[in-house]
């Protein structure tokens, strides 16, 4: 086929247009994401209320964006990511502005309310953009894509650490909260001005049009095809290994991500080894840091070098679990209480952690891109759920926070990725899946 050579440059422009918007937007997914575990101590001495309250609000993200996983995965393949993007953005902006009020009033109930409210919004931003990669982006380019979203995350991530509290030292939590809304606010604006759904709305050539005219292979899914809900969510969950065992582990790896980086890492260095505020932060930071390069590395390896999604996650999945045990294993031990040592644990925990990412490229292409959305959303109600539950677990075992609780926390989150190394190992990739079936065909004849 002969696609008009304009039009082809035009839709290959404006999709980094698009990518830049919503990558903007995910930056304060993980800002407001990660907040928690840099300035809990601020948080109980500005509010006076306990560790468990603070775990409470730490969750109380993570509940809402897991609540909304399968209705943002419906909503985007229903409405398009252009409308969820918008609507949910600012959704954020109003939860940011409840959060200002929380802190003029000084009600620590509000102020999970609108933590709350913004896990609502947040959760319909990060499968939006799953879907407009699956749309603009070519396959191979998918994971590497993923990759950087994933960097500039964690960018927003290290901001919630460090320069979150010189924020809130400089202008108040309650002004802190009002700049955040605002600038959310603007940003659901560029969602709506700038975001399209899909090439044809601009009169320009699918994706899968313009692989077909560079391969000369013919197109065999279309990225406009539509898949009912009932019928989307069926294929998931009944797919037996081609869902469960990634699942699984994605509820034990950023289950454990989460009850470290966004919930109990600063309290642990600042009452476990004695370190300062500050430094218990740019320990937060560094995780943050490891992801920076370890997502868009992960998809690089993962596209162009190992050509493989699962040996990817395996590598990272079993790298990481290591580094667990050496958290639990050195707890309040003289011999690493020392910031460089805890800098390069903290930057391999992010590093190998962040290898997550391909996942989002291996479930993407186990399914239809008809129902691209509802797959990746499914997936991402596990992850969630596992930060959600362990942060919460965590309020209640590390109640006085001595080391001997923090201790008993990091053995379980080890206990817990050991699990996650069997189910890693258990997934399935497109090539697993096409095995078998060739496999199953040969035996048929």
């Amino acid at each position: 086929m002969t696609i008009d050579p304009e039009k082809k440059k035009k839709m290959l422009s404006y999709r980094w247009m698009i990518f830049i918007v919503l990558a903007i937007a995910y930056f304060f997914v993980y800002f407001h994401r990660t907040t928690g575990g840099a300035i809990s101590n601020e948080l109980q001495d500005f509010f006076g209320v306990g560790t468990a309250s603070v775990a409470l609000l730490a969750s109380a993200y993570l509940y809402a964006y897991t609540l909304m996983q399968i209705p943002s995965g419906i909503l985007t393949d229903k409405w398009g990511p252009r409308m969820c993007a918008t609507i949910f953005v600012f959704l954020i902006a109003v939860g940011s502005i409840l959060s200002a009020v929380s802190a003029m009033v000084g009600n620590f109930s509000l102020m999970i309310a609108g933590k709350f409210i913004i896990g609502i919004g947040a959760a319909v931003v990060y499968i939006p953009i799953m879907k407009v990669l699956a749309v603009w982006f070519r396959k191979n380019e998918f994971a590497s894509m993923s990759g950087v979203l994933l960097l500039v995350g964690n960018v927003g991530g290290i901001a919630a650490a460090t320069p979150m509290v010189i924020m809130m030292d400089s202008l108040g939590i309650e002004m802190t909260y009002i700049v955040l809304a605002v600038i959310t606010a603007v940003i659901a604006l560029l969602c709506w001005f700038f975001v399209r759904n899909h090439p044809s709305e601009k009169d320009w050539p699918s994706i899968e049009e313009i692989v077909s005219e560079e391969t000369g292979e013919p197109i065999v899914e279309s990225t406009s095809a539509k898949m009912g809900t009932v019928e989307a969510l069926k294929a998931t969950f009944s797919s037996g290994r081609k869902f469960w065992p990634l699942a699984i582990w994605f509820f034990m790896i950023y289950g454990t991500i989460m009850l470290w980086q966004a919930s109990q890492a600063g309290a642990f260095y600042q009452n476990g080894f004695g370190f300062s505020s500050g430094d218990a932060g740019l320990m937060v930071t560094m995780v943050g840091v490891g992801m920076v390069f370890g997502c868009p590395i992960a998809g690089r390896l993962s596209d162009k070098i190992l050509k493989s999604r699962k040996k990817v996650i395996i590598i990272g999945t079993l790298i990481y679990t290591i580094v667990w045990a050496v958290i639990w294993l050195t707890a309040g031990n003289d011999a690493v209480n020392s910031f460089a040592i805890q800098a390069a644990i903290n930057f391999l925990f992010g590093f190998f952690g962040g290898f997550f990412v391909v996942s989002y490229a291996q479930i993407k292409e186990l399914f239809p891109i008809a129902m691209a959305g509802t797959s990746t959303a499914a997936l991402n109600l596990f992850p969630f759920a596992g930060g959600a539950i362990l942060t919460t677990i965590a309020g209640f075992i590390v109640v006085n926070k001595e080391l001997a609780e923090f201790q008993t926390l990091w053995m379980i989150a080890f206990i817990l990725m050991v699990i996650g190394c069997i189910c890693a190992f258990l997934s399935m990739e497109k090539a697993d899946v096409e095995k078998a079936e060739a496999k199953k065909a040969a035996k048929e004849e």
